[in-house]
């Protein structure tokens, strides 16, 4: 009877172990997100009135930080979330971007909000130098130049 008791243990262990396993496994499977930046909730934005000086803006909504970009004309607030799921590429799956237009005297000019379905892909230029080896090995290259090496300038 102590036997089959043991056995019976065992097994249960086993089982909890092979679930603890499977249970792990599945878990480094899933999904991860992270958030980068800040944009002030609506709320915050519908207190800034037209016409509002740039201290107005920082005092009720904050100055852009890091993660936003602060010019003469405008104040970019961006915010926006990541997907990183096992080795594929990280995939950004939200973004916000609120735009605060200044004019020439620091008032407030417009305020816009963009989302990940206004943005547009901007085609980046690819520009490469072309080689002047062509169909020469790295060994031919290499044994070509012995003949024009003239000792006596490299010691010189």
């Amino acid at each position: 009877m102590f036997q089959y008791l043991i056995s019976i243990a065992r097994r249960a262990v086993l089982a909890l172990s092979l679930l603890a396993g499977l249970s792990l496994g599945l878990a480094a499977c899933s999904a991860t997100f992270t958030n980068h930046g800040y944009v002030p909730p609506p709320e915050v934005l519908s207190e800034i009135a037209i016409g509002a000086t740039r201290d107005e803006v920082a005092e009720l909504a904050g100055a852009p930080g890091t993660g936003g970009v602060t010019r003469d004309e405008a104040w970019f607030y961006t915010q926006y979330r990541v997907r990183n799921f096992t080795y594929n590429a990280p995939q950004v799956i939200e973004r916000d971007i609120v735009a605060i237009s200044f004019s020439e005297a620091g008032r407030v000019t417009n305020i816009e909000r963009f989302g990940l379905e206004d943005g547009q892909i901007v085609q980046l230029s690819r520009r490469v130098t072309e080689s002047s080896v062509r169909d020469v090995g790295f060994l031919s290259q290499i044994l070509s130049n012995f003949g024009r090496i003239n000792i006596a300038d490299a010691l010189n």
